[in-house]
């Protein structure tokens, strides 16, 4: 397998942009304002979804091969995604040639036990009797150097731009606050010791629910936590520069539910914590797996004000996603070519006013 050298570049990812002057007044490209300043789409390549076949390894290769050639420069998987066949599918559209690796950026994740591993882990050590939560789910750095280790080998590259703890929260219903912090801090300790090495660009948290619920619950993230702890460890240049979480019509709460503290009280957006504290934010699950494409009537009429009257529900669905202030990108499942000629239709599509957005979602 051959593996390519290098991670994306600030330079590289806008001459990625530059090649697609059809986008260019439509706010599909967009430099990362925290952290490195690479510009991405505004819409990103999602590999969840999903048999864990040959068939649906070549049609997530082909969606990937044509998410490149059309203009989207954001692939996001992780090592436990259809049995590490997603990273796989992804390392194959790689390595055809396309694209040069610098203006790609990948984004893989690790925390939850690939399928079938499990024994074989906890027998060579990687995983220790109690750092197993919900029986599926590890953080400890041994396991995390494993997993990305395996991560690069997987997708054919020597360093990955993103790597994002998978639904750390995972570890909260078992542990104290207390010692899940703890745990979190020598995840980070590991994270930044990757990136000096030069394995990783950047490492984030990717959540479901950690940032999208009251902070009594006991899934609860602190954004503002975890981003002290990731200065504890590195100083201000730390690499802790990516949270990536639910957002979409039917899962507002990043926008809408006031669960987070920057300084002090009072309380603030996901999305608005993020901006304050330098971290960028990517949406996930931006049609819901797909169940976004038979919008309410009142939602539609909304929306399509703001695209041309032949637009789809699900072209509405990511127009929404992707107009929405202070978040990166919007992650969207293309298992196939032709969903991802779909999607690119939304991106060029000037963003609809951050106004109109407010009166939707408090409507």
């Amino acid at each position: 397998m051959r593996t390519q050298a290098g991670m994306a570049t600030p330079a590289a990812t806008a001459a990625y942009a530059a090649a697609f002057p059809q986008f260019a007044a439509s706010g599909h490209f967009r430099k990362l304002r925290c952290g490195a300043p690479l510009t991405i789409s505004s819409l990103g390549l999602g590999t969840y979804l999903g048999q864990a076949d040959d068939a649906t390894d070549d049609a997530y290769a082909m969606a990937a091969a044509a998410a490149l050639a059309g203009g989207i420069n954001l692939l996001d998987t992780a090592i436990n995604y259809r049995h590490q066949r997603s990273e796989r599918a992804l390392g194959r559209a790689l390595r055809a040639g396309g694209t040069p690796r610098e203006r790609v950026v990948v984004c893989s994740k690790a925390g939850y036990v690939p399928g079938g591993e499990l024994a074989n882990y906890m027998r060579l050590g990687l995983i220790r009797p109690g750092e197993l939560a919900a029986g599926v789910h590890c953080m400890a750095p041994v396991y995390l150097a494993h997993q990305l280790e395996r991560s690069l080998e997987n997708l054919g590259l020597e360093a990955l731009d993103v790597y994002y703890l998978h639904n750390p929260e995972t570890q909260q219903a078992e542990l104290s606050r207390e010692e899940f912090y703890r745990r979190l801090r020598a995840a980070f300790e590991l994270l930044e010791k990757q990136a000096a090495q030069g394995r990783i660009g950047a490492y984030g948290v990717a959540t479901w629910s950690g940032l999208r619920v009251p902070p009594d619950a006991n899934d609860y993230l602190d954004l503002n936590r975890m981003v002290a702890l990731a200065r504890e460890v590195a100083g201000e240049g730390h690499r802790f520069r990516f949270v990536q979480l639910p957002y979409n019509l039917a899962m507002p709460e990043a926008y809408t539910l006031l669960n987070q503290t920057v300084e002090k009280p009072p309380y603030v957006s996901s999305l608005n914590a993020a901006f304050r504290l330098g971290v960028n934010v990517i949406a996930s699950a931006s049609l819901m797996n797909g169940r976004l494409q038979a919008l309410p009537e009142e939602v539609r009429a909304h929306l399509r004000q703001f695209l041309p009257p032949a637009a789809s529900d699900a072209e509405l669905a990511l127009q929404f996603v992707r107009s929405t202030g202070g978040v990166a990108a919007g992650l969207v499942g293309m298992a196939q070519a032709a969903h991802v000629a779909c999607n690119l239709r939304a991106a060029a599509v000037p963003p609809a006013p951050p106004a109109q957005l407010g009166r939707l979602l408090q409507s």
